[in-house]
C-alpha cells in the first residue's frame, strides 16, 4: 500500500517509520527539513518538503497513487484542510486526521473524515494509570470520542439493575455476557453473578466508570 502521511513530529514519525517497517511504501511530508531527522535510519520511504495541504506538494508526495493519508501535524486546522483535499479533491480511501478539539472532531465524523480526537485519549489513558492497573479499553470509535470497555463490578452489584449501575457510573452498559453467550440488556435486567459487563462511555470518563464500577452501589439502591 502506498501512504502519504502528513506532519513529520513524534506521532508522525513513528508512524512513518512503523509502515515502511512492514512493507508499505511511505511518504512523509513536512515544512521544516530538520523534522525528518526524527525518521528511523533504515527508513527508505519519501521525504517531501512543504505544506500537507498545498495541492503541488501533495502531487510531488504522489497522492493520486495513495490509498490512503494521515495527517498528523500538530495544527488542527492543517490537517483538516489536507485531509479534505486528499480525500475530495484526490479520492484516496483512506483518510485520517488527528484532531485536539473532540467537538471539531465530531463535526468533521459527520462530514465523512475519519478522526482521532487526542485529549479525550489521553485523559482516558492518565487516569487509566493513575487509578488502575488492569483496565483496558476493548474499543474505540475512531475520532476517540466514545469507548467500551469491560467493568470490573463489585460483588455488591449482583441483584441491581442495569439502569442503576449506569446511573452510578455515568456510562451506558452496552452488552453483558452470561454463561459464554451476548446479552443485550434492557431497563428491566438484573446483574447476576459473574457476568461480565462491557459499558460504552464517552472518552475522558472511561476510566471514571471502571472506578466507580468497582464500588459498592449507594446506600439508597
Amino acid at each position: 500500500m502506498y501512504v502519504v502521511v502528513m506532519g513529520c513530529g513524534r506521532v508522525g514519525s513513528a508512524l512513518a517509520a512503523g509502515l515502511n517497517r512492514i512493507g508499505h511504501e511511505v511518504a512523509i511530508i513536512d515544512r521544516d527539513p530538520d523534522a525528518f531527522r526524527r525518521l528511523d535510519p533504515g527508513f527508505t520511504g519519501h521525504r517531501i518538503v512543504g505544506m500537507g495541504f498545498d495541492r503541488d506538494v501533495l502531487l510531488k508526495a504522489g497522492i493520486e497513487r495513495a490509498e490512503a493519508f494521515a495527517a498528523v501535524s500538530s495544527g488542527d486546522n492543517s490537517n483538516i484542510i489536507s485531509a479534505r483535499v486528499a480525500r475530495e479533491n484526490f479520492g484516496v480511501s483512506r483518510v485520517v486526521a488527528r484532531i485536539y478539539d473532540a467537538k471539531r472532531a465530531a463535526v468533521y465524523e459527520r462530514l465523512g473524515i475519519p478522526t482521532v480526537a487526542t485529549v479525550p485519549w489521553t485523559t482516558d489513558r492518565f487516569l487509566h494509570h493513575l487509578t488502575r492497573e488492569s483496565h483496558t479499553t476493548k474499543w474505540r470509535d475512531p475520532s476517540g470520542t466514545v469507548a467500551v470497555a469491560e467493568l470490573d463490578l463489585h460483588e455488591d452489584w449482583v441483584g441491581h439493575q442495569v439502569t442503576e449501575l449506569e446511573e452510578h457510573t455515568g456510562s451506558r452498559v452496552a452488552f453483558l455476557i452470561r454463561f459464554g453467550t451476548g446479552v443485550l440488556p434492557d431497563r428491566r435486567t438484573m446483574i447476576q453473578a459473574d457476568d461480565q459487563v462491557y459499558v460504552a462511555a464517552v472518552s475522558g470518563t472511561v476510566a471514571e466508570a471502571v472506578a466507580l464500577a468497582a464500588t459498592p452501589p449507594p446506600a439508597d439502591s
